[in-house]
């Protein structure tokens, strides 16, 4: 894998990460401001690597990858094979 798609790819798994673990914190907090910041801010970075990431390098799931006139999951590796990575 690319130096640069390495580090897009580990900036965009931080990302997740951390909405992921602040919508579990909002589960049980869901009025905190300063938790709710912190999920808008994060989850519009992990979007923005996401987009990043796909226009670059492909598809990292099957919910992004049909154009209207083809289905390009099935056109190189898949992410979790190590030559797509």
């Amino acid at each position: 894998m690319s130096d640069d798609r390495s580090r897009l790819l580990r900036k965009l798994q931080a990302e997740d990460f951390a909405v992921y673990e602040v919508v579990l914190y909002l589960d049980g907090h869901p009025n905190c401001r300063h938790a709710l910041a912190y999920y808008h801010r994060h989850r519009e970075m992990a979007m923005r690597l996401r987009a990043e990431y796909e226009r670059k390098y492909g598809p990292l799931s099957n919910t992004s990858v049909c154009d209207g006139t083809h289905f390009h999951w099935i056109d190189g590796p898949w992410p979790w094979e190590k030559e797509g990575n």
